[in-house]
């Protein structure tokens, strides 16, 4: 197990252990209940629990119970937990710790831990990521930066915390909780709540706006004190010293402490010192976050162009050996986009980013890469193909759910692969439902090959057409001559007729015009047409015709 030192560099800490989580995320986020956290296997992945549809468990799991609170509906969970390894479970507080939940908890081996009321789930999620990604790039040895693990915000905020004596959070330009400090608790009840959001909320940043806290902050490169304002909001009962984090003229965030006054001369300059030490920090982050997007990018192109690569960028993925979904998700275009555009850029990468997100967390045996626009997805599948097709809609139309539809998202879901030629197909057949989805066949946003296989047939069959320059013949090609020449409507009569299986009166509804004279120009498509409508290969020619040359018909 990797360690980590502490700014009094007096212990050891575990990276990626359930420790770690204890200890970092520990009384102001999370509780232990129950259990022994000092198994040293690192812990494998968050996933959330879902009674009606099991998700796959990485070795060592941390598993999320969203809406868990029978005792027996806990306790069973505990016990299936512990048949798949799972390191600890995560119920909401206040946990029914029964005499048959502590006998499971006993029995699995599972750590029981309570989720501090008002606290999101998904905050909660966001922050165990954080947590367990560190150190996922680097080698045996991790590099450091001011004796600190680069890129650990924890330990960082928890040095600063003991530099200063007080409890600290390091926070994004938007006032977002990147990591804390410990000590939490002995803060105001602003703070808490912060925490508990990761956010500040919006009530407090309204004070610290129309107080100039913010533009002092922004502009001034030293420490800014702020007094307790307990008579404007009684839940700000501390005083306050924020500095922000600079790389050059770019402001990256800002550190806070909740002090009980203004700080010492020699303080004062430690968190000036620690500013720049957390914006080297920030900034590795962001580097470490390119890198990895390169590196996947890399692996997940190599498994899905195949080659001799394939097999070893699959195991470096934890993928090798299961069966796998091959998933899709872009943006139907409205019009023409232009790649070079950096804003167009950094929206496709902003929503690739959020869809390999979403599949890590419902699937922690997944991986996603953009590629030209589209971000591809492998994601380990269980049970039959149609259940695992089906599960893998469910987690599409949930994503979709999450991000709107302002843009046109759509996600395409290839077939089960079992073998790395599998795979290959199976980006193939991605692509192609991904094109029939782009032109918007079915108006539906997420598909199978087997709910547009016709459409993406008739694409193919298109494209050949064109490949070969065939040109329409027979009773199509006479009827579109004399449209063009008499500006007349046959085809479209025709194209009707077809579309309403014969049905008259429905097909001169949807061109708004008499039956008699939707009849009338059908007898004249007969005539000029030369064409027997009664015979069945004829009407199939027809219909074949006019999806094949939509434009010129």
């Amino acid at each position: 197990m990797s360690t980590e030192t502490t700014a009094s560099g007096s212990r050891p800490r575990p990276r990626a252990s359930l420790a770690r989580v204890v200890d970092d995320l520990g009384a102001t986020l999370l509780e232990l209940v129950h259990g022994d956290t000092s198994r040293s296997d690192d812990i494998g992945g968050v996933v959330i629990h879902d009674p009606v549809d099991a998700p796959v468990l990485p070795p060592r799991a941390l598993v999320l119970g969203v809406g868990l609170e029978d005792p027996a509906a806990i306790a069973a969970l505990l016990v299936e937990l512990g048949r798949g390894d799972a390191a600890a479970l995560v119920v909401r507080a206040p946990v029914p710790f029964t005499d048959e939940v502590r006998a499971a908890a006993d029995t699995s081996r599972v750590a029981l831990l309570g989720l501090s009321r008002g606290a999101p789930w998904a905050h909660l999620a966001t922050m165990l990521r954080s947590v367990l990604a560190e150190g996922d790039l680097g080698g045996a040895t991790p590099e450091t930066l001011g004796g600190l693990p680069s890129g650990d915000l924890f330990a960082v905020a928890n040095a600063i915390s003991s530099l200063l004596d007080a409890p600290v959070t390091i926070e994004d330009r938007s006032s977002r909780v990147l990591a804390f400090s410990g000590r939490q608790d002995e803060a105001d009840p602003s703070r808490v709540e912060t925490i508990l959001g990761r956010q500040v909320p919006e009530r407090y940043s309204r004070i610290l706006n129309e107080r100039g806290v913010f533009r002092e902050l922004h502009r001034s490169e030293q420490p800014i004190y702020m007094e307790a304002m307990p008579d404007v909001n009684e839940a700000i009962t501390m005083a306050r010293v924020a500095v922000a984090v600079r790389a050059g003229d770019e402001v990256l965030g800002s550190i806070w402490a909740a002090v009980p006054g203004p700080l010492s001369d020699e303080r004062t300059a430690a968190l000036r010192d620690a500013a720049q030490l957390v914006a080297l920090h920030l900034l590795r982050v962001r580097a470490g976050a390119d890198v990895e997007r390169r590196v996947r990018a890399d692996l997940v192109g190599s498994v899905l162009e195949g080659g001799s690569g394939a097999r070893d960028a699959l195991e470096r993925l934890g993928l090798a050996d299961t069966q796998l979904l091959v998933l899709g998700f872009t943006v139907a275009d409205p019009g023409p986009v232009d790649r070079t555009d950096p804003s167009a850029a950094h929206e496709r990468q902003r929503l690739g980013d959020a869809f390999a997100m979403h599949l890590s967390a419902v699937n922690p045996r997944s991986a996603s890469a953009l590629f030209d626009g589209v971000a591809y997805g492998l994601a380990a599948a269980t049970g039959s193909r149609e259940e695992a097709e089906t599960r893998a809609m469910r987690i599409a139309h949930d994503f979709l759910g999450r991000i709107g539809g302002r843009l046109r998202p759509i996600v395409a879901i290839g077939p089960v692969a079992t073998n790395l030629s599998d795979i290959v197909r199976a980006r193939a057949t991605t692509d192609r439902i991904l094109r029939v989805l782009r032109e918007g066949h079915g108006g539906r946003p997420v598909a199978r090959l087997v709910d547009v296989q016709t459409e993406s047939l008739l694409m193919e069959l298109r494209d050949l057409t064109i490949a070969r320059g065939e040109q329409l013949t027979g009773p199509l090609a006479r009827l579109v001559a004399y449209d063009r020449e008499h500006g007349g409507s046959l085809v479209e009569t025709l194209q009707a007729w077809l579309d309403a299986f014969g049905d008259v009166t429905r097909a001169s509804e949807a061109l708004f015009v008499h039956p008699n004279t939707f009849r009338y120009r059908l007898r004249r498509v007969k005539e000029i047409g030369e064409v027997d409508l009664l015979d069945p290969a004829q009407r199939f020619a027809l219909t074949l015709q006019l999806s094949l040359w939509p434009g010129r018909a």
